[in-house]
């Protein structure tokens, strides 16, 4: 839009601004985009490979180990990982500090995953009680579950360090690489007649393995030097996302509540169903890591002036592709469907709730992620937003019959409201009062 003035154009300052803010970050956002979507292309293939070449009751454990890994591996990090880019901030260059870092959570890890291994042992049998699988099967669902969620989780830790050194073509290659090296294989497997749910779990497995030690090796190769752990250290990466745990605790659960509410309530073929919607999800899966790749330490070190602005666009941006989605869902079902096979092909109204709950989750993973990036983390705010859905979960779950999976489905978006609510709300109590203040001895002191 243009405004006339004395016979001249004169541009809006709003559409300046606007194109100050994309136009210099197109190449990377190219660049991330081509190669996330390359990435995405092969988890996707490989997902869609295993809906339609594993039985209903095959495809149910496949379900159901990879959604408790999802949930397992947040349980193991609870934020920490992500507490790199906000403590370093613009000490990128200071290898020592960050390998200090690293060495300080890998403990806090060790510390979580001793806990983490008798609690999965427990809970997972009850979990899957009424599957009626046999303790073999189950025991090496817990096995598989406890690994590749530790190797996962070392993934992503080490995968912050080549973030923050900004080698983002290692870290792009290592996920193509060994995206398509998985569809290859269950390719391979499914040719010898071979593939079962374990095979596709353990090809799964291998790729996570295989990212953890080129993450591993790359960054041991960027830092150059040994970290040490110490308490200081310890105490700050704490300090920074203790307020957070409370909800990351519930979210790892909540995330995949769907696949649990279904697993204890309902049939297996509707834990086959929900565990296919799913894969319709990975849309999003497209764009949700550029939150903690190029949005987060974007902001992290934007200027306070240009906040506010570059916050409504970037979560304007996030609406419209959700938005999009959705109408695209509502319009042509189908389209989304014939992915999964003959055997979803019912699922038309389903596949809509999926996509609208994908879009929701875009628009909310934007808002934490900047949030988080400007320390915009309040102990109120993340005890609000848990008692809110709490609440709202124990009612539903009261009124309504949880073993459909349209039930399921409706669960998810209703209990999502209170998280919208609770990331506007920080927000712009984060504008008015500024992020938290992280207590830290000076780096300097420490090495002396």
């Amino acid at each position: 839009m243009t405004a006339f003035s004395g016979g001249s154009i004169r541009i809006r300052p709003h559409i300046v601004s606007s194109r100050a803010f994309f136009l210099p970050k197109l190449r990377r956002i190219a660049e991330f985009l081509v190669s996330q979507g390359i990435t995405t292309a092969g988890n996707v293939i490989y997902g869609l490979l295993c809906v339609r070449l594993l039985p209903i009751g095959e495809y149910a454990k496949f379900v159901v180990v990879f959604s408790v890994q999802a949930s397992l591996m947040i349980l193991l990090d609870v934020g920490i990982s992500g507490s790199f880019i906000p403590l370093i901030g613009e000490r990128v260059d200071d290898s020592k500090l960050i390998a200090d870092y690293l060495a300080s959570l890998r403990q806090i890890a060790h510390w979580l995953f001793a806990v983490a291994v008798p609690a999965t042992i427990f809970a997972y049998p009850l979990m899957v009680r009424n599957r009626h699988w046999s303790w073999q099967i189950v025991t090496a669902m817990v096995a598989i579950v406890l690994v590749s969620a530790w190797f996962a989780r070392v993934g992503a830790a080490y995968g912050s360090v080549l973030i923050l050194k900004r080698d983002r073509q290692r870290w792009y290659r290592a996920q193509m690489f060994t995206s398509f090296g998985a569809v290859g294989l269950i390719g391979v497997f499914a040719f010898l007649h071979w593939l079962g749910a374990f095979v596709a779990i353990l090809i799964s497995v291998g790729r996570g393995i295989a990212i953890a030690a080129i993450y591993y090796s790359r960054a041991g190769t960027l830092l150059g030097v040994k970290g040490n752990p110490s308490r200081n250290k310890r105490k700050a990466i704490v300090h920074l996302t203790l307020p957070a745990i409370p909800s990351v605790i519930y979210y790892a659960l909540g995330g995949q509540i769907s696949v649990f509410l279904i697993t204890i309530f309902g049939h297996t073929a509707a834990v086959a169903s929900i565990g296919a919607l799913t894969r319709l999800g990975q849309i999003f899966a497209l764009v949700q890591p550029i939150n903690g790749i190029l949005i987060e330490p974007y902001f992290a070190r934007l200027p306070r002036a240009q906040l506010r602005s570059h916050y409504l666009m970037a979560v304007a941006g996030a609406a419209v592709c959700g938005a999009a989605l959705v109408a695209l869902a509502r319009a042509v079902p189908e389209l989304f469907l014939w992915v999964l096979g003959p055997q979803y092909a019912r699922l038309q109204t389903e596949v809509v709730l999926v996509i609208l709950s994908g879009a929701i989750g875009l628009i909310t993973g934007v808002m934490a992620s900047i949030n988080g990036s400007r320390r915009f983390i309040y102990y109120s705010f993340v005890l609000t937003d848990i008692i809110l859905t709490l609440i709202l979960q124990a009612v539903y779950i009261w009124k309504f019959d949880l073993s459909t999976v349209k039930a399921v489905l409706w669960f998810n978006i209703v209990t999502m409201i209170p998280t919208v609510s609770v990331a506007i709300l920080t927000a712009l109590y984060g504008f008015a009062r500024g992020g938290r203040r992280i207590v830290e001895t000076a780096y300097a002191s420490e090495r002396t």
